[in-house]
């Protein structure tokens, strides 16, 4: 597959200037559910869009309603970076969330996380819709296919 330069993925802020940690503590201070989804819906802005030449059939995300793109680079260290990008404001807010958590991390640390959990004390497992619900497992599990040993 043709994908972006290594580049590309090593500035991505996702995981680096912009933490899960940093995320967590910014919903949380929300007292209820609108205030955090308003919050999601903004992170979208946070993450560089994605390149149109760069939303490409083949690295569609399975299993979203809306078009989701997925790309993937292990550098030499084990690392593994992405790049995403999608057409839709909530499912781009939700990318920054897992890439928060997960962008530039190793093995361990990818296949450590335990998403789930995160997402249930956001709220996200009791307020997002059936479709989007899906759309972001099979996010999650796109990562984690793309991170697997090979």
């Amino acid at each position: 597959m043709i994908k972006p330069g290594i580049q590309e993925f090593l500035d991505s802020p996702l995981g680096k200037g912009l933490t899960r940690e940093q995320l967590h503590g910014e919903l949380m201070a929300q007292s209820h559910w609108q205030g955090r989804y308003r919050i999601i819906m903004k992170l979208g802005s946070r993450m560089p869009d994605l390149a149109p030449q760069w939303q490409r059939e083949e690295a569609e995300v399975a299993g979203c309603e809306s078009k989701a793109w997925l790309y993937h680079h292990r550098d030499e260290t084990g690392c593994h970076h992405f790049l995403a990008g999608s057409e839709s404001r909530i499912i781009k807010g939700l990318l920054v969330l897992i890439l928060s958590a997960c962008n530039h991390g190793d093995d361990e640390a990818i296949h450590g996380l335990d998403l789930d959990d995160w997402f249930g004390d956001l709220g996200l497992s009791a307020h997002l819709s059936p479709s989007r619900a899906n759309g972001l497992a099979a996010l999650v599990e796109a990562i984690r296919a793309q991170a697997a040993p090979r």
